[in-house]
C-alpha cells in the first residue's frame, strides 16, 4: 500500500534517557470511572443495534462527565451527603427503518451494571444521579456511517499512535495498578478502586508514588489504616521484582498527616465522592498508560463508536500493530505507529501509515522492513477485527 512509510529515527532510546515519566488512572479514578461508563453505554449500544438491526448504527457517547459528590468519611464508616452527579451525554440513532431503539434507556442500564461491576462500594442507586442526554447524530456524519458498503468510511480526519515495547518503568506503574485492584484489594476490603500511580524514573532509579483511596468502614482507626498502608507497601515492593532489577523507591499517600488524622479516607473507594470531577479522555490511553515521554494522540479512546471513528479504532489499531512487529520480527529496539485517516475515505486506506524504528544494535532495517509492512497490512486487510473486539469486550481502550 502507497500509504505506509517506514524509517528509522535517531532518537535515544527511551530506556537509555535520564528521565523518564509514566502514569496510570486506576478503574476507580474519576476520568477512569468516565472512560468506563461511556466504553460500556457504546459496548451496550453496540450489541442492541445489532440484534434489533443487524449491524451498529451511528452512535457517539465520548462526552460522559463526573461531578464530583461530597461525603463525610469517617473511621468505621461516613456517609455520601451529596450523591455524584454523571451526565450521559452523547448521540445515538434512535429510530432506524422503523425500528425505534431506547437508547437513554439502553445507556443508563449499561452505566449503572458498569458501576455496580466494578466498585465495591459504589451503589449507582443512592450514590449517583445519571442524567441522561442523548441526542440524535449529526447529519452529515450518519451519512458518512450508512453510506459505506463493505469497509466502513472515516467519519473524521484524525490519528491514532501506538509504540512497543513498554519500557520496564511503564510495566511497573501499570502492573502495580492492575495487581493492586486484582489481588491486594480483594484480599483486603479497606482498599478503594480509586488508585493512580506516577513513576519517575531518574537513571536507573524508579520512583513510585501511588494514591490510594481507603474504604472507611473497614478501617476502625488511625493505627489500623497505618498497618494496612505497611501491608500495601509491602505487597508493592515484592511484585515489583517481577518487572524490573531497577532500585524502585515506593511512596503511599505521600499527603497523610498522622499527627492530626488527616488521611485518604474515603466512603465508597474513589474521589469522585468528595470534589474529584472526571471526564473522557483525561486519563489513559488506549495502552492503559499516560506516557509524556514518547507520542500520544489526545484523542478519547473511550465511548467513540467502533465502527468507523478512527479516534478509537486507530489507536487500538496502532498499538497492535506496534506490539505484533516486535512479537513478529526480531531487532526491534522501539517502534512507533502513527496513522492518520482523511474524513469519508475507507478506513482501512489511510491518508498516512507513519512507521519509525530504533532497530537493535546490529540490526538493519532494510532486512526487517518487508516484515513491519506485512504485518501493517495484515491488520489493515482486517482491520474490521478491531470492531469485533471492542464489542466484545477483548480490548481495553484505557
Amino acid at each position: 500500500m502507497k500509504n505506509i512509510f517506514i524509517e528509522e529515527i535517531v532518537h535515544t532510546p527511551i530506556e537509555e534517557q535520564q528521565i523518564e515519566i509514566v502514569e496510570r488512572k486506576g478503574i476507580g479514578h474519576p476520568d477512569s470511572l468516565a472512560d468506563g461508563i461511556a466504553e460500556a453505554m457504546s459496548r451496550a449500544l453496540s450489541k442492541e443495534y445489532l440484534k434489533r438491526c443487524g449491524y451498529v448504527l451511528h452512535h457517539n457517547t465520548d462526552e460522559t462527565q463526573i461531578v464530583a459528590g461530597r461525603s463525610n468519611p469517617q473511621f468505621g464508616g461516613g456517609e455520601i451527603i451529596e450523591p455524584i452527579y454523571v451526565l450521559l451525554v452523547g448521540r445515538a440513532t434512535k429510530q432506524f427503518d422503523g425500528v425505534y431503539i431506547p437508547a437513554d434507556r439502553i445507556v443508563l442500564k449499561a452505566a449503572k451494571e458498569y458501576v455496580k461491576n466494578s466498585m465495591q462500594n459504589l451503589n449507582p442507586e443512592t450514590d449517583i444521579v445519571f442524567d441522561v442526554r442523548i441526542g440524535e447524530g449529526s447529519t452529515d456524519l450518519k451519512d458518512v456511517f450508512q453510506r459505506s458498503k463493505g469497509v466502513p468510511h472515516s467519519n473524521d480526519t484524525s490519528f491514532g499512535i501506538g509504540f512497543a515495547p513498554l519500557s520496564e518503568t511503564e510495566r511497573v506503574v501499570y502492573n502495580v495498578e492492575r495487581r493492586i485492584y486484582n489481588e491486594f484489594r480483594k484480599k483486603n476490603p479497606a482498599i478503594g478502586e480509586d488508585v493512580k500511580v506516577m513513576g519517575l524514573r531518574e537513571k536507573d532509579m524508579i520512583n513510585l508514588t501511588i494514591a490510594c483511596a481507603f474504604v472507611d468502614r473497614y478501617v476502625g482507626d488511625i493505627r489500623e489504616y497505618i498497618a494496612i498502608k505497611e501491608e500495601l507497601q509491602q505487597f508493592v515492593e515484592d511484585i515489583i521484582t517481577e518487572y524490573t532489577e531497577r532500585k524502585v523507591v515506593v511512596n503511599i499517600n505521600t499527603a497523610d498527616d498522622y499527627d492530626n488524622k488527616v488521611v485518604y479516607l474515603t466512603v465508597t473507594g474513589t474521589s469522585a465522592e468528595n470534589g474529584d470531577d472526571g471526564s473522557v479522555g483525561r486519563g489513559n490511553r488506549a495502552n492503559g498508560l499516560i506516557t509524556p515521554s514518547r507520542p500520544m494522540s489526545m484523542e478519547a479512546t473511550s465511548g467513540k463508536n467502533p465502527i468507523n471513528h478512527v479516534g478509537k479504532i486507530y489507536n487500538l489499531l496502532a498499538n497492535r500493530i506496534a506490539n505484533d512487529c516486535v512479537s513478529a520480527v526480531e531487532g526491534i529496539k522501539e517502534i512507533y505507529v502513527k496513522i492518520l485517516s482523511q474524513i469519508g475515505k475507507p478506513i482501512d486506506d489511510p491518508y498516512a501509515l507513519s512507521i519509525q524504528v530504533i532497530p537493535e544494535k546490529g540490526y538493519s532495517l532494510d532486512k526487517m522492513e518487508s516484515r513491519i509492512r506485512f504485518v501493517a497490512e495484515e491488520w489493515l486487510s482486517d482491520i474490521t477485527k478491531i470492531t469485533e473486539m471492542v464489542i466484545n469486550g477483548e480490548l481495553s481502550t484505557f
